[in-house]
């Protein structure tokens, strides 16, 4: 059987934190920010820690 191949377009997306969590941007923060409220971008900024519903896909693209 082949090696389980990562998933390249996930890994460039997710962080992994020295402790093993899974983070990411949140969306939204990319483009027409002028129409935006200054509260929700600096809501929208930062990372987040994924769900726990969304871990296993995840952890599953990124080969892990």
């Amino acid at each position: 059987m082949p090696k389980m191949k990562s998933h390249s377009g996930m890994g460039k997306r997710v962080k992994v934190t020295g402790k093993g969590k899974l983070v990411r941007e949140q969306s939204s923060r990319r483009h027409y920010l002028e129409h935006k409220p200054t509260t929700r971008t600096r809501r929208l900024a930062g990372v987040v820690e994924y769900a726990k519903a969304d871990l296993k896909r995840v952890r599953k693209l990124l080969g892990r």
